[in-house]
């Protein structure tokens, strides 16, 4: 009986981990890249971006190459969208156009 028990409890918990995983991994394809052209000159111009453009919504990761005036976002697009972003750094007071 103990063993039986042992098993379901097993059982239970490789499935439920295996739910989370492939959910997660559901969600991973689900992001999408856009790179902006941003009329950014400065260390500080980098830092603001870089500071900032995280906390919009829908934002997972972002890269912000200075020499190249590149701003890269990768994002949910189920939680925000390309005008949104482009908007967001043109809040900080940044010229943006979509590369």
């Amino acid at each position: 009986m103990k063993s039986k028990l042992s098993t379901l409890i097993m059982l239970l918990i490789l499935s439920v981990s295996v739910t989370a995983q492939v959910k997660s991994d559901a969600n991973k394809k689900k992001a999408e890249e856009v790179t902006f052209i941003v009329g950014m000159h400065c260390s500080a111009c980098k830092e603001k971006i870089e500071k900032y453009i995280p906390l919009e919504r829908g934002v997972e990761d972002i890269k912000v190459d200075l020499e190249k005036k590149e701003v890269t976002v990768i994002y949910k697009s189920k939680k925000t969208n390309v005008e949104k972003l482009k908007k967001a750094i043109e809040e900080l007071g940044y010229s943006c156009k979509e590369k």
